[in-house]
C-alpha cells in the first residue's frame, strides 16, 4: 500500500473520530445515528494511521505533498 494522504488529511480524519468518541460518551448521540457515526470514525482511525484511503486509489486522489 503505497501513502496517499497527506498530514492535514490525517489530522482531520483523527479530529472527526475523536469528535464522534466525545459525541457519544457525552451522550449527544445515539441509536443508529451512534452506530453509523462510531463506524465511521473507525474507518477514519484506521485509514489515519496507515496513511492508505482505498477510495482515492481509483479515483485517482492524493493528499500527500508534492516531492520537488
Amino acid at each position: 500500500m503505497k501513502k496517499n494522504m497527506g498530514m492535514i488529511d490525517r489530522v482531520l480524519r483523527t479530529l472527526f473520530a475523536v469528535i464522534v468518541a466525545v459525541l457519544y460518551f457525552t451522550g449527544s448521540i445515539s441509536g443508529t445515528a451512534a452506530v453509523i457515526l462510531g463506524i465511521l470514525a473507525i474507518i477514519m482511525l484506521v485509514t489515519s494511521f496507515t496513511a492508505f484511503c482505498p477510495l482515492y486509489v481509483p479515483l485517482g486522489i492524493s493528499t500527500m505533498k508534492k516531492e520537488k
